[in-house]
């Protein structure tokens, strides 16, 4: 009875050892890793990176989703002829090799053997054809379509003033695609990793107009595919193992959330939820103390716009008054407090001149609080427009916490500065973003994400008629210089065109600037090879988690 006992007692301590073993890998995801030392099978946790996308993404449709919320994401799903490599310098991807004529104008790209897409379709020459036509399709209304402009025929099909036979992109055979810029552009290379550029499986497409839309019918060339979609609420990448660098893909898995809060995603992070999280203001000054915050350059702005087209900033004095009433540094040492540089131009910091000099530098700053020179031009503006009274003024904003505190510090400063009361109205960003194109807002807030790493990126979105402008702004002088500059082939040139641009768009102040963005952010010590690219993309290719 005693041996019975004992052996019992033995066989319960066996099985609760099972059971701690049991609840300990609770949740992990396994997957199958070959044969362990002795020749057996094992298994092997998978990696799953968590992040947080913040809202659902506009569209996959790659000359669609032209913004952060899409970027991010679709970034990892597909890839271009080029992509960003963790200096931020475009390299081989897609394309293993190009040349370039003796003019600099046409380029021979010679796509890769072993690229193909998710569903085993080889990547073709006609893939970007098609892709690069679509998007200056004047029917598909992207508004990343501008950035073809340097493609010659681009721009007239896109105005509808030519047709697509005319776009000088064709496809010398199946794995060999030729484009004829209108002149040499020595940012190319780099333009061409943005997003819209990517290709489209012509005939997936052409069969499901709508593929981008869901999961289950996403195609992918990139080194994730789309397992997963739950709108509003989460998406799930895997890795594909039909991309042609799938070797050097670390991670097995990625889960973004949409969470619009960011001291929500604080908390996801610290429970282990997320494994990035973005600084609540509130928080910024004990998390950076703490030493744990990560700070890196990204090429952007926050800002806002005056409607030129709508009382009372149709006067060139009251749009300055406003803007010299802003304190830049206050808003990003007591509102937004990240450590982000104040604005005082419109091109962020970080591009060197032929000679050396940083654009933002060298150009100076074009708008800096002057309280008494903005009362000043208040009051001559008001007279040249014959007001006894300002026009009521509402500043819109869309919503978010961080928009409205922004917000919140703007109208206290316009009220202490130049006696002036606004009104503060927000709307949910979606519609937000429509209305501002159409020019329905009076004042609003807005934001920019270069496209690629050249000044001209940013100025070029005030030229008349750009989807980009959204102030009713116009300047031939200026649209001239753009215009002028893109055709340039002498670097210094160049950017004196860019230098005297800029100086012109603030000189008008169809805009406020209020900082330059950077990338502020907290990260699992266990993740590495997260690239966040200054230009807005982020980079998991070469991700890692322990």
């Amino acid at each position: 009875m005693k041996k019975f006992t004992v052996l019992l007692v033995a066989l319960m301590m066996l099985f609760a050892l099972a059971a701690c073993t049991a609840n300990k890998d609770a949740g992990s995801e396994k997957k199958d890793d070959g044969k362990g030392k002795s020749g057996e099978k094992t298994e092997k946790v998978e990696k799953v990176l968590n992040l947080n996308n913040g809202q659902e993404p506009t569209s996959f449709d790659p000359p669609i989703g032209f913004d952060a919320v899409s970027w991010n994401s679709l970034n990892n799903l597909m890839e271009g002829l080029t992509r960003l490599d963790e200096t931020h310098q475009p390299k081989e991807a897609t394309a293993e090799k190009w040349d370039v004529s003796a003019d600099g104008k046409t380029y021979t790209f010679h796509i890769r053997d072993n690229a193909k897409w998710s569903n085993g379709d080889d990547v073709t020459a006609d893939d970007f054809v098609f892709a690069w036509k679509r998007l200056l399709d004047p029917n598909t209304s992207s508004p990343a379509a501008f950035l073809a402009y340097f493609i010659e025929g681009g721009e007239a099909y896109n105005n509808g003033e030519g047709s697509a036979d005319n776009v000088k992109v064709k496809a010398v055979d199946k794995k060999t695609f030729e484009v004829t810029l209108i002149s040499p552009q020595a940012y190319f290379l780099s333009v061409i990793s943005n997003p819209c550029f990517f290709p489209i499986n012509e005939k997936v497409a052409k069969e499901n107009p709508k593929w981008f839309a869901e999961a289950n019918t996403f195609v992918a060339n990139g080194p994730f595919k789309l397992a997963e979609w739950n709108h509003d609420s989460d998406l799930t990448m895997v890795k594909n193992d039909n991309y042609w660098d799938v070797k050097n893909v670390k991670l097995d898995k990625v889960h973004w959330a949409m969470v619009d809060d960011k001291n929500t995603e604080y908390q996801m992070f610290t429970t282990g939820e997320l494994d990035t999280s973005d600084v609540p203001p509130e928080l910024a000054e004990k998390l950076f103390k703490e030493g744990d915050v990560k700070v890196e350059d990204q090429a952007g702005e926050y800002f806002y716009r005056f409607n030129v087209t709508k009382a009372p900033f149709q006067n060139e004095n009251i749009r300055k008054a406003f803007a010299l009433a802003v304190d830049q540094k206050q808003m990003v040492e007591l509102v937004t407090k990240n450590q982000e540089k104040p604005a005082y131009g419109f091109v962020s910091y970080g591009f060197k001149d032929p000679d050396g000099n940083d654009f933002r530098e060298k150009s100076g700053d074009l708008i800096k609080t002057d309280v008494a020179k903005a009362k000043d031009l208040l009051k001559k503006g008001m007279e040249e427009e014959k007001y006894t009274k300002l026009p009521e003024v509402t500043l819109t904003y869309s919503t978010s916490d961080q928009h409205k505190k922004i917000a919140e510090a703007l109208q206290q400063m316009f009220k202490e500065n130049l006696g002036v009361d606004v009104k503060l109205a927000n709307m949910e960003s979606s519609v937000f973003a429509t209305d501002q194109k159409a020019l329905k807002f009076q004042f609003s807030r807005s934001s920019f994400l270069a496209d690629y790493a050249d000044p001209i990126n940013f100025i070029e979105n005030f030229i008349t008629g750009s989807p980009m402008n959204r102030t009713g702004w116009s300047n031939k002088e200026f649209d001239q210089l753009i215009k002028d500059a893109k055709l340039e082939k002498d670097e210094k040139k160049r950017y004196e065109m860019m230098y005297k641009a800029e100086k012109i768009l603030l000189d008008a102040a169809p805009i406020v600037p209020i900082h330059f963005y950077n990338q502020v952010y907290l990260q699992n010590k266990n993740v590495t090879g997260i690239v966040r690219h200054p230009v807005g993309y982020l980079e998991l290719k070469g991700a890692d988690k322990k």
